[in-house]
C-alpha cells in the first residue's frame, strides 16, 4: 500500500526486478573450431597414407625433398637426411630412429684416450662427413726419413759393438781358464778396430811363438790357436790372416825370405783354424807382409814384431763387406 512521504503525500512504491543469471550458461563455439582442425587434422593423415600407399619410392623421395629445410650438418635435405629417418612404410623395424636428430654434435669425452665414436651409415646410405674432436695437445711430429737412416745405423753400431765385445770377453776368458796358457795371456793381443775384431799372436822373449825360421806354431801358438778357433767359429763374419816378421833379415836359404816366412805363417794359421771349426769359405784372404807393418816401429827387432793377425771383419754400418 502507497506509503506517506515527507509532505504527507502518497508516494508510488517501484519494484525492480533482476533475472537471475542461469547456472548452465553455454560457453560459446570454441569446441566448434577444436572439433574442425581435429576433422582436418584426420583427412589430412588418411590422404597421407593414400599418397605414401599410391606413390612410389622415388616419388616419395622426391617429395620429401620438395618440402624439406636446408640442413649442413645432414646427409641430405632433412634434418635426418632423409623421411623417416631414412626409413619408410616399407621398411622393418620402427620408423622412429633410435639415433640423436644430429649425432654429429653429441658430446663425450675428450682426450687422447677418448674414442672416437661414429655411427656408420647404412650400406645404401652415401657416407656422411664426420667431424672428428682434436685429441689434446700438438700432434707428435711425423719422423723424417733422415731420423729413422741415422736410428738404424745407431741399432746396427750398437749390435757390431756388442757382437765384437763378447767375442773378445770369451777369448780372454778361454785362455785364462786354461792353467797351461794363463802365462801366455800377455802374447794374445784382442782389440776392437775399424775393420772389426783383431786377435795377435806374438812372440815374446825367451816365448816364442813360432819357432824361429820355422812357419808352423809351436805348441803354445797351437793351443792359443785353438782358443780363439773355438770362439770365433760360432760366428758368421769372414776372416782376413796376415803373417808379419821383425826387421832382422832371413836366415836361410838364399831363395827365400822373410815375404816367405811371413806368408807360409799366415797360411799355416789359416790351416788350424779351420781345423778348429772355421768353415772354409769365410777365408777371405791370406798374405805375408814381412817387416812392412811392423808392432813396435820404434824397435825393428822387437820380439813383438813377429806375429800373425786374425781379422774378423765386422763392417761399420752403411758399409758391406767387400
Amino acid at each position: 500500500m502507497p506509503r506517506k512521504g515527507r509532505t504527507g503525500e502518497n508516494a508510488p512504491i517501484v519494484i525492480k526486478r533482476v533475472a537471475a543469471e542461469e547456472d548452465h550458461a553455454h560457453h560459446g563455439g570454441a569446441w566448434k573450431i577444436a572439433y574442425a582442425d581435429f576433422v582436418t587434422a584426420m583427412m589430412a593423415f588418411f590422404l597421407l597414407m593414400w599418397l605414401v600407399n599410391a606413390t612410389t619410392e622415388a616419388q616419395r623421395r622426391g617429395i620429401a625433398d620438395y618440402f624439406a629445410q636446408p640442413n649442413e650438418f645432414a646427409r641430405g635435405a632433412s634434418g635426418s637426411g632423409q623421411p623417416f629417418g631414412g626409413r619408410s612404410l616399407h621398411s622393418d623395424g620402427p620408423l622412429i630412429s633410435e639415433s640423436p636428430v644430429m649425432p654429429q654434435l653429441r658430446q663425450g669425452p675428450t682426450g687422447p684416450d677418448a674414442e672416437d665414436e661414429e655411427d656408420d651409415p647404412p650400406e645404401d646410405q652415401p657416407a656422411r662427413p664426420r667431424f672428428r674432436r682434436a685429441a689434446a695437445g700438438p700432434p707428435e711430429p711425423p719422423q723424417a726419413p733422415g731420423n729413422e737412416v741415422e736410428t738404424q745405423r745407431q741399432r746396427s753400431e750398437a749390435r757390431r759393438a756388442e757382437v765384437m765385445a763378447r767375442a773378445a770377453e770369451e777369448i780372454r776368458q778361454a785362455v785364462r781358464n786354461d792353467p797351461t796358457l794363463a802365462q801366455l795371456g800377455r802374447q794374445l793381443m784382442v782389440e776392437e778396430v775399424k775393420e772389426g775384431l783383431r786377435i795377435q799372436l806374438v812372440d815374446a822373449e825367451g816365448q816364442p811363438v813360432f819357432q824361429t825360421s820355422q812357419a808352423a806354431p809351436n805348441e803354445r801358438g797351437r793351443a792359443l790357436l785353438a782358443r780363439v778357433a773355438g770362439v770365433l767359429g760360432r760366428l758368421p763374419h769372414p776372416i782376413e790372416i796376415t803373417g808379419h816378421t821383425d826387421a832382422a833379415p832371413f836366415r836361410g836359404t838364399a831363395d827365400r825370405s822373410n815375404w816367405d816366412l811371413s806368408a807360409e805363417r799366415a797360411n799355416a794359421t789359416r790351416r788350424l783354424l779351420v781345423e778348429g771349426g772355421i768353415g772354409e769359405a769365410r777365408m777371405r784372404s791370406v798374405s805375408g807382409r814381412a817387416d812392412r807393418d811392423l808392432l813396435v816401429p820404434g824397435s825393428p827387432l822387437d820380439a813383438a814384431n813377429r806375429r800373425v793377425a786374425v781379422l774378423m771383419v765386422i763392417p761399420e754400418s752403411g758399409e758391406s763387406a767387400p
